[in-house]
This record gives structure tokens, C-alpha cells and sequence, in this order.
């Protein structure tokens, strides 16, 4: 085996290369944004310093390394190959004597490289900055708003206050038309501020607020527990002409502590998810013995009975005079009453201990299908490079198209069908309505396949990006059929045989007419014979034949009535009214499958009905053309017979 390195190799490395860096900065770039977007609200008016900013950005950037690799791979082996494609390079290659896997070599052993790249950065390096990154957004969610008070609106932003003011000088920092409600305990404790002006100022350890108020009253109700036995509660009224008061607000930043992410499962390697799924097992299997003693206990009491005590009670339970609903019966209401209600009391104790006894074993539940979910896309996501370069390379070399088009637009519909599918995945997984292999490998095992199909057709130079090739598909499979469209010929090297072609059209015309008297076309199809016995229909190929050839030699007229004859002719199908596909067992199996066998035989009688008025459209256009070019075509190119005599 020859493992030199070729000049091949270096070329297609170099060109793949390039691409990757610039495709995996933008990719990075549109997943930052859009992680961005989902926590912009955290980050506004907190008054964050750079160093927390740069913090958040770096860490950021370090989580969504491992997501950008595989949509860069994607993009840029798409355009490696669309580049070669379109340039004819790739045809060189192959004319060459090398094979399209050949060409794949270097760039499969550099995905191979990057796939494990990216397990070990998710394994060591990701939950690292997992965890900072979920630690900076807790302690940005616990940071107090920078204070911004608005005009004319209701400020919320210092804690137990509400201040409204009515204008504010921006140069000054004096506030105009002041309202202040202050909750200490309750709403029935709040105070009442109104002050004509006033300024909001910040302590030097931006621990609290200094507002000082001018002219202004406060309203107050006093303490209710300091009244309890009057009937009515005072208030508290003040005019003031100046005031200060202390508000709390801490503007500081302060880290949460990370002690309380240690369910986080993004933020652990392999060995530390399957260290704390067993700690979480083994409390999770501690939890079910004691609930399922005390249940015992509570529902199963079994009071301690001799083997003799046992056998008397079964002796007197089976003994026709033991009846219980006699015993019931015999009850008077008032025990009856309280009989029922112990019971359903009893009933409703045990089912809120078993919702709360729930709550405890599906948390942990739920912490659990988290860390095996986190555990298999570490292995998912590096496989998806793997399944990203194939798709993407083969689909380069298929479509031929290099740049930021077309490239572009493949590269998003595979990663939306992949993100569709994954996502939709990791939620039921999430909830518990999958399993979690099931959830978490159901894109990879969906596009597994189309990796390799279409790196097969890649292989083969098979058409299947041909559009004239789906069209046409797509016209058999509905039904729909194409127009002639024979244009004039500027050179025509041979005539036309005008009167082979009079005699041959009567020919085909009195056929058609055996033909259509024989088959009964506007029946409906016989389902035995179509599905289980068919028989080929060679007598409709046969006319198909020799009206195409006679047209094909029509078609070299300069007369402009036979050529807008000929276009008249409808294109028959031979074999869509006879049976739905070529293979027998196929036929049986849209038989059996009775839905998809009703929709066919359906489709055979449509196509029945469609060539007997097609049939019918041949031969009345026969009769036109066959008439015209007697009178107008061959009785002009006769010579007389007085011309012979003389």
C-alpha cells in the first residue's frame, strides 16, 4: 500500500484548507450571534465591565467551537469540490485514472483528525468553559440593573421601590415631579413619596443609593402589629422641606457560586458524567427502598398472626354466613358517614406524599437522561464531521457549482434537516418520551445513509442532480406529458417521402382503429392481468414506432401546413396503461399493499381513457395531413401525361 504523499494531495489540501479557516470563522461568528440574541437581555443596562464582557465572549466562542466544525466542514468541502467541478479539474483528475476516493484521501484523514480534535476539546476543554460561561450568565442574571430612571414611566429597578419622575435634567442629574411607592413588608406597609425635586446619587461602595428629596411630603401606615387591638390603623404624614434617604443597591458584580451547578452535565467530562450518573443511581435506588418500605408499612400492614390464628380467620372468611356487605348493611348512617370519609381522607394523604415522593425521583430522573444525553453528543457531534465531509464533498462533486451560492445554499437545508432532527431528538429525550440513544442517534443515523448515497452517486457520475432528469420523473409520475415542438429546418439535406408517408399514416389509422375496436380502452383495466398476469402490449409500441418515424421524416418539409400538422400529433404512452411497474414482484407488491395499488390501478384506467382520445386525436389529424398532402403536395409534383406523348 502506497502512503506517499502526492502532489494531488497537497493541492486539494491547500484549497480545503484555506476554505476551512475563513468558513469556520464565519460559522463561529453566526452561532456567537445567535447565542448572543438568547441572552441580550441579561447583558443590557447591567453596566458590565469589559473584563466580565471579554470573559463572557471568550468562553462563549470556546463552547461553540465543537458546533461550528462540523457546519464549516460542511461549507468548505462543498466548495473545495464545486470549485474543481466548475473549473473542469475534477474531470482532469478523473480522465487521469483517478477515482473520486482517491481524490477524498487527504481530506478524510484531516476529518478524521479534526473529529477526534473535537472530542477531546468537548471532553476537556468544552465543560471547562461550559461552566464559566454558566457561572458568568447566573451572576450576570443576580447583578443589579445599571441605574437609568426614565421619564414618565414606573422604575422597578431598585429593589422594594417604584419612582416615577416626571422629567430629569440630563446635565445636572436633577429629578423633576418625583413619586416614590416603597414597599418595607407588605402593600399594607407602603409608604407614599411626593417630592418636587430631588437627585439620585450612588455611596462609594456602590452598596446603596443617597436621595436626597426637596419639597415634599410622606405618607406612611403605620405598623398594624403595633395596633393590634384598635380598631383602626394610623398613619404617618410628613412635609418636609429637605430629605434624605438610604435605598440598598448593590451595583457591584459579584461571582455566583459554582456549587450550585453541579447538576450541570454540559460542564463534565466522560469520567465525571459516569461518576455522577452512579452517585445519582445509587440515591436514586436509596430513595425507591425507603419509599417502597414505608409504603409497605403504610398500605401492606401485616399484623403478626399465629399459623392457627391464619387458619381460623380463612375458615370463617369462606363460611356462607360471613357476608360483608351484610355487615355493611347492618352500619348505621353516622358510621357509614365516617367509615367513608377516614377513607378518603386516608386516600388523598397518600396520594399527595406519593406526588411529592415523585417530584424527588423525577428531578433526579431528569438529571440523569441529561448526563447520558451530554455523554453521546460528545460522540455525535465529532461523528458529525465525518458525515458533514461526505455529504458536503460528494454534493460539490455532483453539482459542480464552487463559490458562495449554491454552496451555500445546500450546506444550510442539510445542517437545518440535521438541526430539525437533532433538536426534535434531544427534547423527546429530554422529557422522557424517548430513549435517549434513540433521540440523540436519530440525525446521525437519518444522514448516514444519505452520506452514503450520494458519495455513491459522486462515485458513479451519476446524474442524480439533473434537472431535466426530475422533471421528467416528475411528468411520469403525474401524469403530465411535453408538446411536440418541431421547428423549420434552415438545411435539410433529404426530402420527405410524401407518399410513403400518405400510405404508412392510412396504415397506422385503420390499425389504431382495430387496435382501440380490440382493447375496449374505456373500461376499466382488468386487476388480475395487471397485477399477477400481465401480458405485454407490443401492438401499441409497434404504431408508437412507425408514427415517430414517419413524423421524423415529415419533419424535413419546408412546407409550413405539414409542419404545423405533425406538431399536432399527441406523444403516446406505451406502457403507463398496462401495468404499474416492470418487475413482476413489484406489481404483486402494490397489490397487496391496498392503498398504493388503488392509486395505480386508478392512474392505469386515466391513462386508458388518455389514449383513447389520444387515439382518436391521430387519427382525425391522420385524415387532415394525408388529405392536404394529396392535393397540395403530390398532385403538384405529377407530371402531366400530354407531356409524355409529345
Amino acid at each position: 500500500m502506497n502512503l506517499r504523499i502526492k502532489k494531488l494531495d497537497i493541492f486539494i489540501l491547500r484549497q480545503f484548507g484555506l476554505l476551512f479557516v475563513g468558513t469556520f470563522f464565519i460559522c463561529q461568528f453566526v452561532l456567537m450571534m445567535q447565542f448572543l440574541w438568547r441572552y441580550v437581555d441579561e447583558l443590557i443596562g447591567k453596566g458590565l465591565s469589559l473584563e466580565v464582557m471579554a470573559q463572557f465572549f471568550w468562553y462563549m466562542g470556546l463552547m461553540l467551537v465543537p458546533q461550528a466544525l462540523p457546519l464549516a466542514i460542511l461549507l468548505s468541502s462543498l466548495i473545495t469540490f464545486g470549485n474543481l467541478g466548475e473549473s473542469s479539474e475534477l474531470t482532469a483528475i478523473k480522465a487521469a485514472g483517478i477515482s473520486l476516493m482517491q481524490t477524498f484521501r487527504s481530506l478524510i484523514v484531516v476529518t478524521i483528525v479534526i473529529c477526534l480534535c473535537s472530542f477531546y476539546f468537548q471532553n476537556n476543554i468544552g465543560p471547562q468553559a461550559n461552566m464559566k460561561l454558566t457561572q458568568l450568565l447566573v451572576s450576570m442574571k443576580q447583578k443589579s440593573p445599571e441605574l437609568e430612571i426614565p421619564e414618565g414611566v414606573f422604575y422597578d429597578g431598585i429593589p422594594n421601590c417604584n419612582i416615577y419622575v416626571q422629567k430629569k435634567d440630563m446635565k445636572t442629574g436633577h429629578l423633576y415631579g418625583i413619586m416614590i411607592y416603597r414597599m418595607t413588608q407588605s402593600y399594607e406597609d407602603a409608604a407614599i413619596i411626593l417630592a418636587d425635586s430631588g437627585m439620585l446619587q450612588s455611596t462609594a461602595d456602590k452598596k446603596h443609593l443617597l436621595l436626597s428629596l426637596w419639597q415634599g411630603e410622606w405618607f406612611e401606615n403605620m405598623q398594624s402589629q403595633q395596633f393590634a387591638g384598635s380598631a383602626a390603623v394610623p398613619y404617618r404624614r410628613e412635609t418636609f422641606i429637605a430629605k434624605q434617604i438610604i435605598l440598598d443597591f448593590d451595583a457591584g458584580f459579584n461571582m455566583a457560586d459554582a456549587a450550585m451547578l453541579s447538576n450541570n452535565a454540559k460542564g463534565k467530562s466522560l469520567d465525571q458524567i459516569n461518576h455522577a450518573i452512579d452517585s445519582i443511581t445509587h440515591v436514586n435506588d436509596s430513595l425507591g427502598s425507603v419509599f417502597y418500605d414505608e409504603a409497605k408499612r403504610s398500605y401492606y400492614a401485616m399484623p403478626h398472626l399465629s399459623k392457627a390464628d391464619s387458619a381460623r380467620a380463612v375458615k370463617r372468611g369462606r363460611t356462607p354466613a360471613y357476608n360483608i356487605d351484610k355487615r355493611w348493611e347492618r352500619l348505621k348512617v353516622d358510621q357509614k358517614r365516617q367509615i367513608v370519609t377516614d377513607a378518603l381522607g386516608n386516600v388523598q394523604n397518600q396520594v399527595s406524599e406519593l406526588d411529592f415522593k415523585s417530584m424527588l425521583t423525577k428531578d433526579n430522573e431528569w438529571i440523569i437522561r441529561m448526563h447520558y444525553i451530554e455523554a453521546i453528543n460528545k460522540f455525535t457531534l465529532a461523528f458529525q464531521c465525518l458525515i458533514f465531509f461526505f455529504i458536503g464533498a460528494s454534493l460539490g462533486a455532483i453539482i459542480r457549482k464552487g463559490g458562495l451560492g449554491v454552496p451555500v445554499i445546500v450546506s444550510v437545508l442539510v445542517f437545518i434537516v440535521y438541526y430539525i432532527l437533532d433538536n426534535s431528538g434531544y427534547r423527546m429525550a429530554r422529557i422522557g418520551d424517548w430513549s435517549v440513544w434513540f433521540g440523540k442517534l436519530l440525525a446521525p443515523a437519518t444522514l448516514t445513509p444519505v452520506a452514503i448515497f450520494v458519495t455513491y452517486k459522486a462515485y458513479n457520475d451519476s446524474m442524480v442532480f439533473n434537472a431535466d432528469l426530475w422533471v421528467s420523473m416528475f411528468r411520469r409520475l403525474l401524469g403530465l406529458r411535453a408538446k411536440r415542438h418541431i421547428a423549420a429546418k434552415e438545411v435539410i439535406i433529404t426530402q420527405p417521402h410524401y407518399e410513403q408517408a400518405r400510405a404508412t399514416l392510412r396504415d397506422i389509422s385503420h390499425d389504431i382503429t382495430a387496435y382501440a375496436q380490440k382493447h375496449n380502452l374505456i373500461s376499466p383495466p382488468n386487476i388480475i392481468n395487471v397485477f399477477f398476469r400481465y401480458q405485454p402490449d407490443h401492438e401499441i409500441a409497434r404504431i408508437n414506432a412507425l408514427l415517430e418515424q414517419t413524423i421524423d421524416d415529415l419533419a424535413n418539409t419546408r412546407d409550413m401546413q405539414v409542419l404545423h400538422l405533425i406538431n399536432q400529433y399527441p406523444i403516446l404512452s406505451v406502457k403507463a396503461h398496462t401495468r404499474p411497474f416492470e418487475r413482476k414482484w413489484l406489481n404483486i407488491l402494490m397489490a397487496i399493499v391496498a392503498p398504493l395499488g388503488l392509486f395505480l390501478y386508478i392512474r392505469m384506467w386515466r391513462y386508458r381513457l388518455r389514449l383513447l382520445r389520444d387515439l382518436r386525436a391521430i387519427r382525425e389529424n391522420t385524415q387532415r395531413l394525408t388529405s392536404y398532402i394529396e392535393k397540395n403536395i403530390i398532385s403538384k409534383t405529377q407530371i402531366p401525361h400530354n407531356l409524355y406523348s409529345t
